[in-house]
């Protein structure tokens, strides 16, 4: 396996690379991580079943986006393949570190810039891509609260019924979560689509980005996601705000965004988030 991978970061590179240096990172729940080097050249490294390379296939073009928006620091994606076993994605190698609040600001301001500077007429994304191991459909759609409502909600319920996890008729919640955002029609924003803190780090104190879910919806579905596991710093939030402060009625909208990752959550990890996702979807509807 490893052979493989080397070759094909030597023809992305155009360099003969040879692996001297293999070293397990921990942290992820989902794929095996490495830090490979030959002594001179960096990389990090994810791998998963062979079956799985989809999903990285769709983690490069997310990469991509971002790093083309030039707004963040973002790993720059490497190679991606298949081994007889094995998938694989190869990033550029960023050793992370502390930051401080400057850095945080510095942070919400960039992705204020990214949001305000990808921006395109539909909601949606030009294949379906993952949100942790589970599909995320990403249709074009004119509508967000219809794109929201059907391809975020909708979907989550459908995969949650299928494993015999009853949360209501289908139909008639993601008819009250469509009413919930009627009239509400924001810019089409490249969004990194997973925004927390494990998917986000600090090199150098530059704030950096990765294992992203994009598509282009509505940017409060960023921040709100900053809210669902523990804030961010306020001062991230400062200094988003300073260059687009968030619009009237983000905080009802949170819930609604938010109300995407937990059923998600529990279509991952089961009933551990099961409490928590009924008493939201029940207070959304009964707002």
């Amino acid at each position: 396996m490893w052979p493989v991978i080397a070759s094909q970061i030597s023809e992305a590179i155009n360099t003969e690379f040879s692996i001297a240096e293999r070293t397990p990172l921990s942290g992820g729940e989902i794929n095996q991580a490495f830090r490979i080097s030959d002594g001179q050249h960096h990389f990090f490294v994810k791998l998963n079943d062979r079956t799985n390379v989809d999903m990285f296939r769709a983690e490069w073009t997310g990469l991509e986006h971002l790093l083309n928006s030039q707004t963040l620091k973002i790993p720059r994606p490497i190679c991606c393949g298949t081994t007889m076993s094995s998938s694989f994605l190869v990033l550029e190698y960023l050793k992370l570190g502390p930051a401080e609040e400057q850095d945080w600001h510095m942070l919400g301001r960039q992705l204020a810039h990214l949001h305000m500077g990808c921006t395109q007429p539909m909601y949606g994304w030009d294949e379906d891509n993952f949100i942790g191991t589970t599909v995320q459909p990403n249709a074009w759609h004119k509508k967000w609260a219809t794109f929201f409502a059907e391809q975020r909600i909708g979907w989550q319920l459908q995969l949650l019924e299928d494993k015999g996890i009853h949360f209501g008729d289908i139909e008639e919640l993601t008819g009250a979560i469509k009413n919930r955002l009627a009239g509400h029609q924001p810019k089409a924003c490249l969004l990194h689509g997973d925004l927390w803190r494990g998917n986000l780090g600090f090199c150098e104190r530059q704030g950096v980005l990765f294992d992203p879910a994009s598509y282009f919806g509505d940017r409060e579905a960023d921040i709100a996601m900053t809210e669902l596991f523990g804030q961010f710093p306020r001062v991230f939030y400062q200094g988003y705000d300073a260059v687009w402060p968030r619009e009237e009625g983000y905080r009802e909208r949170r819930e609604i965004y938010n109300l995407y990752h937990l059923l998600n959550h529990v279509n991952l990890f089961g009933q551990a988030y099961l409490e928590q996702t009924k008493a939201l979807l029940l207070k959304i509807i009964a707002s």
